[in-house]
């Protein structure tokens, strides 16, 4: 009776060291499911900020990079915990719907139309709308490439396209190629075909295959571009780690998440300036 009653209590106390292990492993497992772009990743932003909230947090985050229609999409479907991408038409949008219950501004940079060093066309200077003009009307003279994937490059391209009175659902130039792909490789079928392209900055001043393309069109204020971060609507789907995804939107609209972007730089050049607004 001893013995049985020994073996119980070891029994006993080798299910408890399991369960508290368990329970501590679950406990270090504080992560959550970033939906964004690629423009965040590819510039190197995350390699610099998402360390500094784990530090500070304790939180992984696991970052999905594809375009911001395709972030938005993801977090629909209640495969993400939050989301940061720069489209505010389609974030506001998404807020509208229900999906978030709020979106907080993060930072900005801006698009920058790049391009063969020669210039071709000759659209060097700071009117992107006259810019885009002379790339259409040259045909296939100048190869224009688009991401084609509906991010939030994409979104501002095209509503770039409309400013300057260029119809893309009539006819696209007959330079325009699209590729459906991220900001990296659209810039390095640019670079090969030695074409024009838009690009988000910080992805820009990070890309290194650059060849004889540099930055033709920049500092017209129709090329802003904002980033906004939004926790996922938990009321739509119970899975979301809503608590921890509000601790990433609180702590990067917070002074010392805003210092980090701040921070950041490439080559010596900002690549990103934060703007975060909070109550």
């Amino acid at each position: 009776m001893a013995l049985n009653s020994a073996l119980r209590r070891l029994l006993c106390l080798a299910a408890a060291s399991l369960w508290l292990a368990g329970g501590a492993a679950q406990a270090q497992e504080r992560h959550i499911v970033m939906a964004s772009t690629t423009s965040t990743e590819q510039s190197g932003l995350f390699g610099h900020l998402l360390p500094a909230f784990k530090a500070a947090t304790g939180i992984d985050v696991r970052v999905v990079a594809v375009g911001t229609g395709q972030a938005l999409d993801m977090a629909r479907r209640g495969d993400a915990d939050v989301v940061f991408v720069h489209d505010t038409a389609a974030e506001e949008k998404f807020v509208a719907e229900g999906w978030s219950k709020r979106r907080w501004p993060v930072m900005y940079n801006d698009f920058v139309l790049i391009g063969p060093a020669a210039d071709p066309v000759q659209v060097q200077g700071k009117d992107i709308a006259a810019a885009l003009k002379k790339i259409a009307g040259a045909g296939a003279g100048a190869v224009f490439v688009s991401r084609g994937d509906k991010s939030g490059t994409n979104a501002a391209e095209l509503r770039l396209w409309k400013v300057a009175g260029v119809d893309l659902a009539a006819a696209k130039p007959a330079g325009y190629r699209e590729c459906g792909c991220g900001m990296g490789p659209a810039l390095n079928i640019a670079s090969s075909m030695n074409a024009y392209t838009i690009s988000d900055r910080g992805t820009w001043l990070n890309f290194k295959n650059r060849g004889e393309l540099k930055i033709l069109v920049e500092g017209d204020q129709r090329l802003f571009n904002q980033y906004g971060v939004m926790v996922v609507n938990p009321e739509r789907y119970p899975q979301v780690k809503a608590a921890l995804a509000q601790e990433f939107a609180d702590w990067v609209t917070s002074p010392a998440g805003q210092a980090v972007i701040a921070g950041y730089k490439v080559g010596g050049e900002q690549a990103f300036f934060p703007n975060a607004k909070r109550d």
